[in-house]
This record gives C-alpha cells, sequence and structure tokens, in this order.
C-alpha cells in the first residue's frame, strides 16, 4: 500500500515537471509561428541554389 502512495506522488511530481516545461515553452515564444515551417518546403529556394553555382 505505500508502494502506491509512492508511486502517486512520483507520477503527480513528473506531471507538473511537464506541466512546467510546457508553461516555460509557450512563455519562450515556442509555438508561436507555427504555419511558415509546414509551408517552407512547398516554395523554392531561390537564393540558395544560385549561391552554390
Amino acid at each position: 500500500m505505500e508502494v502506491i502512495f509512492l508511486l502517486i506522488a512520483i507520477s503527480i511530481i513528473a506531471a507538473l515537471g511537464f506541466l512546467a516545461a510546457f508553461l516555460w515553452a509557450v512563455r519562450s515564444g515556442q509555438y508561436d509561428d507555427d504555419k511558415t515551417p509546414a509551408m517552407r518546403i512547398l516554395f523554392d529556394d531561390k537564393q540558395s541554389t544560385e549561391t552554390n553555382k
């Protein structure tokens, strides 16, 4: 029975750690630009091909 209480405490601590990491990522701007990386592959990168020649 004591092991269950220990596991519950550890899981709550881990969940709070993940919540803190998520809130830090949101506040630091990790999720601000979510459309550009997905659309970047659709456009040709003409500048990099010209510089390689």
